[in-house]
């Protein structure tokens, strides 16, 4: 009996299934995906949706600054697709920077503003403040590099904002 019981759990589901009841309009995640840009390398990173891309693994991280002396700034981009009759593109973005210390395997995150900056790209916002010229550069290679179709697609807010 006890294992005929529905377990209350933060649902994601997909917009390909048709759910109803328990769980309907939970979050969508299918058309996000995340960007890492350390440096002036910026590349996808599916693991980004569950806090274990490659620069996150193994790191120890706190919401304070401090603890992160030496830390090098790197960002988690949020990037929402859509599509429309001409085809997908690249719809809502934002940028959440963190700190890593590869070496004393600590890092510095906010989690609840890469919540708010995910959200914001699902609603189709391009929030890219604090990216210098490089990395707006090094995110704007890698968008087109993976699909240039896409970016051409593209709201010219983006591109403004990348440019």
């Amino acid at each position: 009996m006890e294992a005929d019981k529905k377990k209350l759990a933060l649902n994601i589901v997909s917009s390909k299934v048709n759910h109803k009841g328990f769980g309907a309009g939970a979050i969508d995640l299918s058309n996000v995906s995340g960007v890492i840009i350390d440096g002036d390398e910026a590349y996808l990173d599916e693991g980004t949706l569950h806090a274990k891309s490659k620069i996150e693994k193994g790191i120890k991280f706190s919401t304070n600054k401090e603890d992160v002396p030496n830390g090098r700034k790197a960002w988690i981009v949020w990037v929402a697709v859509d599509r429309t009759e001409e085809g997908a593109y690249y719809a809502g973005m934002s940028a959440c920077e963190m700190l890593i210390d590869t070496e004393a395997r600590r890092g510095w995150k906010i989690l609840a503003d890469h919540v708010n900056k995910m959200d914001g790209a699902m609603k189709r916002k391009f929030i890219l403040e604090g990216l210098s010229d490089n990395e707006r550069a090094a995110l704007k290679k890698q968008l087109i590099s993976h699909n240039e179709e896409w970016w051409n697609r593209s709201d010219q807010v983006l591109k403004d904002a990348l440019s």
